[in-house]
């Protein structure tokens, strides 16, 4: 695989379709590549940057033919070359909806066999600014950048599009001497800077201001959502898209469909964003399990129910044999896992269980897929889905999708 660019080539290519990492295309020599920054319609010059005996990958450096809903990208290095972290700032909104959607409806067909149109439903909120958290790297001299593509070149920058934009005093700040910094303006608390070390001791995290002073390192952000207000510590997840958590509470608590004295089991629960609102409809008779490796999501969650003494927060990791101790026959169950899906043997030990009805929030639909197929498999149905776009101007999407027994 070469990577100088002195023996990279150029060809043109004709851009067919959308494919996850690019526009797809063919070689002369009949390969297929897929290329970033360009369209499907397109004939584009592509400078090739990666190549396998099977496929290829490049970057599209001269638009020959451009598509009609070609557009300028909002944000200065969303180009060929520069910051990896948007795909689609060239495509006006209605393709990036349409993209995303071929893209989720192609994964369902060809891993699970599920043919079924898809609609990704766009927010409210604009795509600029909508970002709430963000992790960069940081260059020699402490300045903080985004990666390249597929690379681990750092492109700094000095200001994010589609971040927060009180995230500009941190791109003006020295952060000499970090591995990461991730800025966080999550909810109604002053946002600040998880900063990253690698020291002979082991990996350090520090607390700052955006402009990089120390603050107190028990500080929390403070989120409300649907009447309801999460602590997040510096190190837990929480959704990045301003109106991701509201929207995805809806959409979780109209699906599990479940009712006072029902029991819940909440699968990856994080800080408790789905057990809390669930827990208040299954209300005192009823019961949450929550099921959360991080100890730092484990502490906000217990934090964040602590009123609710309907609810049992477990510090375990997914595995089948949580499954086996937290699941019984008839529970609704919700899980959201991380982008790798669930782990092996784990969808298998929950339809063993034979939950009623399961509620399968996900931010890869390749993996969404793969699970799904396998909750199929054991007389599960998808019979209901959502695709929402959480991460515009990328070809990311979060999917929830509603899987019962049909009857």
């Amino acid at each position: 695989m070469s990577d100088h660019h002195h023996d990279r080539v150029s060809e043109l290519v004709h851009v067919e379709r959308p494919a996850t990492g690019g526009g797809v295309g063919r070689l002369d020599d009949g390969r297929v590549i897929f290329v970033r920054h360009s369209l499907p319609g397109e004939v584009v010059r592509v400078e090739i940057t990666e190549t396998t005996s099977s496929f290829a990958r490049g970057e599209a450096i001269e638009v020959v033919e451009a598509s009609a809903q070609r557009v300028t990208a909002p944000c200065a290095y969303a180009h060929a070359g520069g910051c990896g972290g948007c795909d689609l700032q060239h495509a006006d909104a209605a393709l990036q909806t349409s993209w995303k959607a071929a893209l989720v409806s192609e994964h369902l067909q060809r891993i699970a066999g599920i043919g079924r149109s898809v609609v990704v439903e766009g927010v409210a909120a604009p795509p600029e600014g909508s970002r709430t958290r963000l992790r960069c790297g940081v260059s020699e001299d402490g300045q903080l950048g985004l990666r390249a593509a597929r690379s681990h070149d750092l492109v700094t920058i000095e200001s994010c599009w589609i971040a927060d934009p009180v995230f500009r005093r941190a791109f003006d700040t020295s952060w000499h001497g970090a591995d990461e910094v991730e800025l966080r303006a999550i909810g109604d608390a002053e946002p600040f800077a998880v900063v990253r070390r690698e020291t002979p001791r082991g990996t350090m995290y520090e607390l700052c201001t955006l402009a990089g002073e120390p603050i107190e390192p028990s500080t929390r952000s403070r989120v409300a959502v649907d009447g309801h207000y999460f602590s997040v510590s510096p190190r837990s997840f929480w959704q990045s898209h301003r109106s991701a958590p509201e929207l995805l509470v809806k959409t979780v608590t109209n699906f599990a469909q479940v009712a006072p004295g029902d029991h819940v089991v909440d699968l990856f629960s994080g800080v408790g964003l789905f057990t809390v609102p669930l827990a208040k409809i299954v209300g005192p008779g009823g019961r949450v399990s929550a099921v959360e490796s991080s100890p730092h999501a484990v502490r906000d969650a217990r934090e964040n129910a602590d009123s609710l003494r309907q609810v049992k927060v477990r510090e375990w990791r997914v595995a089948p044999r949580a499954i086996n101790d937290a699941v019984g026959a008839g529970d609704v169950v919700v899980l959201d896992p991380p982008r790798g899906g669930l782990a092996r043997g784990v969808a298998e030990a929950i339809l063993r269980r034979v939950p009623r009805r399961l509620v399968y929030v996900s931010c890869d639909p390749a993996t969404f897929a793969r699970d799904v197929k396998i909750f199929e498999g054991g007389g599960m149905k998808l019979s209901d889905l959502k695709v929402f776009d959480l991460f515009p101007m990328t070809e990311h999407v979060e999917l929830v999708g509603l899987l019962d027994t049909g009857l």
